[in-house]
């Protein structure tokens, strides 16, 4: 870092739901100097003391122009990802995985000393659903059915032979839940319900039952909450993995009280088939792989990240949760192309 100056910190994927967030919490410490933030389409947003850029990591040309702008940076946070098209595993390959890799080349490349990338509960082999849940020695196998799991479980390992080939580099791995945020609220319905759900409909009056699935358990953390985890990542001299959580575990209980609503004990089997017949006629993205890998997956500890990376969440989990069921009531969202809204900002 230059004591004089401040850091430079480049952010891959800044215009999405964790970008959008990790961009303020840097712009906004005094001991960061400048953003720049990537993302394939430009934003409209305006930031203090952030720049942007155009980068598409899914080209195959794109690691030298990725290390043109990583010059001079003390710092890349990698959060770009692609969710879908979930029926196209190839293309969320190309630009996730092989994306991925053409960063950490251009990291090398550009001699940044320190890079900070988004893994996930995701990246997880399946495990126990109690309490205190798994630290960061858990196995990173992740649930192979589901794409989103098997890309980010193949860049742990990616990550392993990384920081074995570079010790020079500083590698901070950010295994967060699920992450919410009101502004994110239309992204995340696009991209898990789709456009036929309309959000008024997610209203408590309206949602009188809720299903209490088999392994339904699972973490939730407001967005905010981790991009100041992520800010810390940069600033401390921090290496390897931190899980991120708040309180308390989300299950049918909790989301019973959060929309007023009944529990009812329902078999896995038939939501199972219910969602891969939607799923086959595109009626809605999410597959229903990915449904059950959350129900596999394993809670977490977030020692590690308290104590080392001296942070606190500052919302619960419920508070995360009813803010991103307020926003898609409303529609909300922010002035950048993922996270486009259907009201003014």
């Amino acid at each position: 870092m230059n004591t004089t100056t401040g850091l430079r910190v480049v952010v891959t994927g800044a215009t999405g739901n964790v970008g959008t967030s990790v961009v303020r919490a840097l712009s906004g410490d005094s001991r960061v100097a400048s953003v720049l933030g990537l993302a394939r389409r430009m934003p409209e947003l305006r930031l203090s003391r952030t720049e942007w850029a155009s980068a598409d990591l899914s080209a195959d040309d794109a690691t030298a122009d990725l290390a043109r702008l990583f010059e001079d940076a003390d710092a890349v946070v990698h959060l770009a990802w692609r969710f879908q098209p979930t029926h196209d595993p190839g293309t969320t390959w190309q630009s996730n995985v092989l994306g991925s890799l053409r960063v950490f080349d251009a990291v090398v490349a550009a001699r940044v000393p320190v890079l900070v990338h988004a893994s996930s509960v995701g990246a997880y082999a399946p495990g126990p659903k109690s309490l205190p849940g798994v630290d960061e020695s858990w196995p990173t196998h992740g649930v192979p059915g589901a794409a989103y799991c098997r890309e980010k479980a193949y860049l742990e390992r990616v990550l392993d032979a990384f920081e074995e080939r570079h010790p020079e580099v500083r590698v901070v791995r950010m295994r967060p839940g699920f992450l919410f945020k009101e502004s994110s609220a239309s992204e995340q319905r696009r991209i898990f319900a789709g456009r036929f759900l309309p959000g008024p409909l997610l209203r408590p009056s309206l949602l009188p039952v809720v299903p209490d699935i088999e392994g339904l358990r699972f973490q939730v953390l407001h967005t905010d909450d981790a991009a100041r985890a992520y800010l810390m990542a940069v600033l401390l001299d921090a290496r390897g993995a931190f899980n991120l959580t708040a309180d308390p575990v989300v299950d049918a209980n909790v989301l019973g009280e959060l929309l007023d609503a009944r529990v009812v004990r329902v078999p896995k089997g038939p939501v199972h088939a219910a969602l891969a017949a939607a799923w086959a006629m595109r009626l809605v993205p999410a597959s229903p792989q990915l449904f059950d890998a959350v129900l596999r997956l394993p809670l977490m500890d977030s020692t590690r990240a308290r104590e080392e990376l001296e942070w606190r969440p500052e919302h619960t989990s419920v508070d995360a949760l009813q803010e991103f069921l307020r926003g898609v009531r409303e529609g909300s969202g922010e002035a950048t192309a993922p996270l486009a809204g259907h009201r003014a900002h």
